[in-house]
């Protein structure tokens, strides 16, 4: 089992910033993929970004070139860089593992005012 943590989210102006912290209750290390989702208000969740325990990354088109996601190995950690917010980035975003089956953490809520 995995157990997963977020935090780092808030309220924040457009074009500012925010770094997203996932703590795992387990090694990541052998976790193949970790990554971030995010849920507006009554919309499905969608997929922000990934990483492999590799280290290859994926995004999607709408965070690309603002977003950066990055793994900490040693402190059990993904993190999620967000750069030039936007109000349409306003959402609950989720840490998920793929360790056999999916996990999930709780969300942390991220909203970007005008």
């Amino acid at each position: 089992q995995v157990q997963l943590v977020e935090s780092g989210g808030g309220l924040v102006q457009a074009g500012g910033s925010l770094r997203l912290s996932c703590a795992a209750s387990r090694s990541i290390s052998s976790i193949n993929v970790m990554g971030w989702y995010r849920q507006a208000p009554g919309k499905q969740r969608v997929l922000v970004a990934t990483i492999t325990s590799g280290g290859s990354t994926n995004y999607a088109d709408s965070v690309k070139d603002r977003f950066t996601i990055s793994r900490d190995n040693a402190q059990n950690t993904v993190y999620l860089q967000m750069n030039s917010l936007k109000r349409e980035d306003t959402a609950v975003y989720y840490c998920y593992a793929s360790f056999f089956v999916n996990y999930w953490g709780q969300g942390t809520q991220v909203t970007v005012s005008s």
